[in-house]
């Protein structure tokens, strides 16, 4: 009977397996969450594994104009260092790029042949070539760290972002479940006005320790790190808001809390988010994983590295509908041909690239669709974590993701890269 149950459970892939099944492992989680990439402008052009769902076979093409989309622009794998523009990624502008109009009735199909009409709208230069880069994508050769990671790790090329709008109401449902209505970067993320629990109030209230590791260069960063957008945090866990020049020297010394949070400089060096150069933000990666590897903790630890959003750039999977809110709130903002629109919060952003690293996982296993018909999104972290130590669920979102825990194993691998290649230069 065992070895029958086993064989179900291959079958069904690493996703059916039970949920618990090497937890017990994990001690240590660290979370670095990069800024603004959508699945297949980073990751799409990874080959080592041909069922990685990216932009190719066949070639993901949009038209030049959705109102006439005759002329075609396909997507080839020649994106650059630094973009030339960043595109649009409010949820206004989203919804043109997936639905091809600003506003979508209830129940609409998704197209994901909007990007370029978005892009020459936002930067209306009438050059195709400068708007294709909405669309193309990169190959191995351009990011090498990225691509030795996920070829050692498990690469999930069905992550959905939370919330198909910009950075920080994506980094609010990340670190809380919900973004307590709101829709676009505002004031509240600069003044640590949410009123929310977030999962740093909820470790503290549980004996768990935890750092937020933050990179700003400046004296007044454009946005705060994710642990001070809420007013629990700013009253009363300051202090573990720290530099990531503490991160090094913790991991070096053994010393991470049991989680630990990074936050990357945005957004012109190592965010990735446009202008920062992509090898720059390789290296910051790369800085990131060895420090981890190399630390005294390795044994004990997963690592997250994932990105908050799209940013504008195309991907050729519908994103999921239906899904629960965080919350009863709603966001109305207004599109570009200036009527309002609402958001309910009801459907998922677009695919980022998300890798899990850890000596308890498996080497080079891409990660589809979960066997639950649910979909991996950034609360699946939290719903991880609630799993691991026993918190209590934050948000309905929260409860409708599928956790990655039946991903962690009971072997335990000694073959995992202590150093990274460097990044690339082109």
């Amino acid at each position: 009977m065992a070895r029958s149950l086993l064989l179900v459970a291959l079958s069904l892939g690493a996703a059916a397996m039970p949920a618990a099944s090497g937890m017990s492992n994990i001690k240590n989680i660290v979370v670095l969450v990069q800024e603004n990439l959508s699945f297949d402008h980073f990751a799409g052009g990874l080959d080592y594994d041909s069922s990685i769902d990216g932009p190719q076979n066949p070639q993901y093409c949009n038209p030049a104009n959705v109102s006439s989309p005759s002329q075609q622009v396909c997507a080839n794998p020649n994106a650059k260092n630094i973009a030339s523009d960043d595109p649009n990624h409010s949820i206004a502008g989203g919804n043109m790029q997936v639905f091809g109009t600003y506003h979508p009735l209830a129940g609409a199909k998704s197209s994901m042949e909007g990007f370029i009409s978005e892009q020459r709208a936002s930067y209306p230069k009438d050059d195709l070539d400068r708007a294709a880069e909405a669309i193309n994508y990169f190959t191995p050769e351009h990011i090498p760290v990225f691509d030795t990671i996920a070829q050692n790790f498990v690469l999930f090329d069905r992550w959905f972002a939370a919330v198909p709008g910009p950075t920080n109401p994506n980094r609010a449902y990340l670190t809380s479940g919900t973004s307590h209505g709101h829709g676009h970067n505002d004031d509240d993320f600069l003044n640590s006005a949410l009123p929310q629990k977030s999962i740093f109030e909820q470790l503290s209230e549980k004996g768990i320790t935890w750092k937020n590791y933050e990179n700003s260069t400046q004296s007044k960063p454009s946005f705060l790190p994710d642990a001070m957008f809420y007013e629990w945090t700013a009253e009363n866990g300051k202090e573990n808001v720290v530099p990531i020049s503490q991160f090094y020297s913790d991991a070096k010394a053994g010393a991470l809390p049991q989680f630990t949070w990074i936050n990357p400089e945005c957004c012109s060096y190592m965010s990735m988010h446009p202008p920062s150069p992509i090898n720059m933000g390789e290296n910051f990666v790369k800085s990131i994983y060895e420090a981890v590897r190399n630390s005294p903790q390795w044994n004990e630890t997963l690592f997250i590295l994932t990105w908050d959003e799209h940013g504008g750039f195309a991907d050729h999977v519908s994103p999921p509908t239906d899904v629960p809110a965080g919350d009863s709130l709603t966001y109305t903002e207004t599109a570009r041909d200036g009527e309002p629109y609402t958001f309910h919060f009801d459907r998922l952003g677009i695919r980022v690239p998300t890798v899990l690293i850890s000596p308890w996982v498996s080497k080079g296993l891409v990660q589809h669709k979960p066997s639950d018909g649910n979909e991996f999104t950034h609360t699946s972290i939290l719903k991880f974590v609630s799993e691991l130590w026993g918190l209590d669920s934050l948000s309905p979102r929260v409860d409708w993701s599928p956790s990655f825990g039946s991903l962690v194993t009971n072997s335990f691998r000694s073959d995992t890269p202590e150093k990274l290649p460097d990044a690339a230069d082109f």
